[in-house]
């Protein structure tokens, strides 16, 4: 059976360090289109901008995309891509991929793999993706979130601290050696069945979830399964600040993607 499913793109105007970041002009483009293009590019039979600002919606709309109106008051993203299938109507076992609308130059090729993850494990709630760590400093960098699957690949558990943690190579503080288990780093898109989006709304914010201010932890802390693709497809630099926003220009102005891996 063919792959379906939707993608929905969350886009905010409200910014703490880019204010009105999805309307910013990468390659002679807002940022928000560029994703969109990406989006519709992974082979999804339905793309939608959901947001909370009529310039956004019109911006989207003058270049062709589907894009709605959602509330103001989200207090996640997830919150916000509920609303949308429920304003769509979608049936519970619709997939649904959030893509961030601030991941110019995201894969298609991961999208449609964590869509695909989804499909094939009928057992999960939602579907993610990691990739390899390759340098001792990101496994101990707090704003890199980490993950450790089963050898099914579903989550054990999502971490800032470095997991799983080499007793013997990591005592002491000694960050140096051979590591005898790969570190993983969690990709923050998602797949999730519709279904489960009228559901996790409800769900009551976790301990763990506080403690690591990771949105994720509550669904494993409920019980939800969490299938993990480990992908090639390592998604290269986001939009957090000026800095990443000028690096991405500078990518799409060259049209090298691969500078910015």
């Amino acid at each position: 059976m063919a792959l379906r499913f939707k993608v929905v793109i969350p886009a905010r105007f409200a910014s703490t360090r880019l204010p009105g970041k999805p309307l910013l002009d990468i390659a002679g483009k807002p940022m928000i289109v560029h994703v969109a293009e990406k989006a519709r590019a992974s082979g999804a039979e339905e793309v939608v901008i959901a947001t909370d600002d009529e310039r956004i919606l019109q911006t989207a709309q003058s270049h062709g995309h589907q894009a709605v109106m959602t509330r103001v008051n989200h207090v996640s993203g997830t919150d916000r891509i509920a609303e949308v299938a429920a304003i769509f109507g979608w049936a519970d076992d619709t997939i649904i991929v959030n893509v961030q609308g601030d991941e110019p130059l995201i894969a298609p090729e991961l999208v449609r793999e964590v869509a695909q993850n989804l499909a094939d494990h009928k057992d999960a709630a939602i579907a993610t993706a990691c990739h390899p760590i390759h340098d001792r400093a990101s496994v101990f960098n707090p704003n890199i979130v980490k993950v450790v699957t089963d050898h099914a690949g579903y989550a054990l558990y999502f971490s800032r601290a470095p997991i799983p943690y080499e007793r013997d190579i990591y005592a002491d503080n000694k960050r140096e050696g051979t590591l005898s288990q790969p570190a993983f780093r969690h990709i923050g898109i998602y797949a999730y069945k519709a279904a489960f989006l009228k559901i996790c709304s409800r769900l009551e914010a976790s301990p763990i979830e506080k403690a690591e201010s990771l949105e994720q932890l509550r669904a494993l802390w409920h019980g939800y399964r969490i299938s993990v693709a480990v992908t090639a497809n390592a998604p290269a630099t986001g939009v957090d600040t000026a800095e990443d926003l000028e690096r991405v220009r500078r990518c799409l102005d060259n049209a090298k993607n691969s500078c910015c891996a």
